[in-house]
């Protein structure tokens, strides 16, 4: 009887009891050597150290379609705990807008975003334009005269720039190009008269552009002398943040393993300098607060998409 009763308690014992048992993969949606992939090899090596011994946290490219195929994947996945994700705010949500989406906001468990890069207004060294004041104005006396370079249309760039336009009243020539690389190289060039991107897609170019505002709710430890749009009048917050979900559906017990290791990461003080060192603006958000972060940009890219579709 006694060995009955042992033998049913082990079989009724939780799986997920010696979690992890085998290697956790994270799934980046974009190519190796981008922010979003340093990011995640970055939290991989130190969340490795937070699940104990033997565990091994892999880091998995999947490039494509603007990282939709990266979140899908995710989204599609077991919900055991073994596949992970990165995930970019507004991005993943702008693509579900504009073309047929595998997940939506409920398709994630969402486990803790790290990284709260904002957008920045830019001209180059060079411009006539010496604060945001004086570029907004000249945007709402010439609808459409000044020009406004964009990483790319239906993602955090897109959205600051229209988000700008609508608090100044104004009207810029919105100008995409593929990648912030060479939406830099064009204000860099005279080009266009005026951009938006992340804040650390500026750091390394501070001789070359002049960071007009950050469009954040405070100014940035990274460039504390750039006053935020709040400060100069524009009610305008928009950022590139950068995180780790899981599938929908996970039970709580992994779930809260792999949060309060991800907790204990971001605790870290050499995790910390090492995302400092790289340029990363730490905003760490997790469980249910990431969730509603999650959902008001849901809700920030279904606004824009209804007002000014970008296809």
């Amino acid at each position: 009887m006694l060995l009955t009763l042992a033998i049913s308690a082990l079989s009724c014992a939780p799986a997920f009891a010696g979690f992890p048992e085998k290697p956790i993969e994270i799934v980046v949606g974009y190519s190796a050597g981008g922010g979003t992939d340093v990011m995640a090899r970055t939290v991989a090596q130190y969340l490795e150290k937070e699940l104990g011994e033997g565990a091994s946290v892999i880091v998995k490219n999947m490039p494509g379609a603007g990282g939709l195929i990266g979140f899908t994947e995710v989204a599609k996945a077991a919900p055991d705990g073994y596949t992970l994700g990165t995930f970019n705010l507004p991005a993943a949500f702008a693509l579900t807008k504009d073309r047929p989406a595998g997940y939506g906001v409920d398709s994630f468990t969402y486990l803790a975003n790290f990284v709260d890069d904002p957008n920045t207004v830019v001209v180059s060294a060079s411009s006539e334009f010496e604060s945001l004041e004086e570029l907004m104005a000249a945007a709402k006396e010439n609808a459409g005269a000044v020009t406004f370079g964009l990483a790319s249309l239906g993602g955090n760039d897109h959205f600051a720039a229209n988000m700008l336009a609508d608090a100044a009243q104004a009207e810029f020539t919105l100008v995409p190009f593929k990648g912030a690389a060479l939406a830099r190289t064009a204000l860099l060039g005279g080009h266009v008269a005026a951009g938006t991107m992340a804040l650390s897609q500026t750091t390394s170019f501070k001789d070359d552009i002049r960071v007009l505002a950050v469009l954040s709710d405070k100014r940035s430890a990274f460039r504390p002398d750039v006053p935020t749009a709040k400060e100069l009048g524009f009610d305008v917050e928009m950022s590139s943040l950068r995180g780790i979900v899981a599938p929908a559906g996970m039970d709580a017990e992994i779930t809260g393993k792999l949060r309060d290791a991800l907790n204990a990461v971001n605790s870290n003080p050499d995790f910390q300098k090492a995302m400092a060192d790289q340029g990363n603006p730490m905003a760490f958000v997790a469980g249910d607060a990431f969730a509603d972060l999650a959902r008001k940009q849901d809700g920030v890219a279904q606004a824009i998409w209804d007002k000014n579709p970008w296809k």
